[in-house]
């Protein structure tokens, strides 16, 4: 079952146990899928090289910097 989504059921299901087994593993691990939302890669051929200018910036800001950033919508 290829899912963007799972259940505690439908996980279950297919691993062959119960929906409070899957259950009790994901609140003993921190799991929270529900919460989880999507994410789209951006097809620009330069866009490693970007985010690692902009996570550089944030890990390691030189002095007096000013950092603007702009979202870019479709």
């Amino acid at each position: 079952m290829l899912a963007t989504h799972r259940s505690t059921r439908t996980l279950a299901k297919e691993m062959g146990g119960s929906h409070t087994a899957v259950l009790r593993v994901w609140q003993s691990h921190g799991l929270k899928p529900h919460l989880v939302r999507g994410f789209k890669v951006s097809r620009d051929p330069e866009f490693v090289e970007k985010l690692e200018d902009i996570v550089g910036l944030c890990m390691s800001p030189p002095e007096h910097a000013l950092v603007l950033c702009c979202d870019e919508k479709s």
